[in-house]
């Protein structure tokens, strides 16, 4: 079966995380990501992510903000896809 007409889960943002868009690369896996809350996180790739899921600027991403400095910093949980990014827009989660 082609990769296309496979069903895909899309993953859904939980109570606690937010929706961003990858800003700037900092390097030693560290990014700037501008979230829909209207803050601007520096959000760290942990290490179980790091090699599975490259993430480049412009990336859509799911970003879980830290129990302390929670406006300032966070980690990234997940990385859209393109065709999953159109599913947010069309389930009104993505402009």
């Amino acid at each position: 079966m082609p990769k296309e007409e496979e069903g895909e889960r899309l993953y859904i943002p939980e109570k606690g995380e937010v929706l961003g868009i990858v800003d700037q690369m900092f390097g030693n896996d560290r990014v700037r990501v501008r979230c829909r809350d209207g803050k601007i996180r520096n959000c760290r790739i942990p290490g179980r992510l790091r090699k599975r899921m490259w993430i480049l600027e412009g990336d859509v991403v799911v970003v879980k903000p830290w129990p302390v400095q929670g406006d300032e910093r966070g980690d990234i949980v997940f990385r859209y896809t393109k065709t999953q990014v159109e599913w947010l827009k069309k389930m009104g989660l993505w402009e």
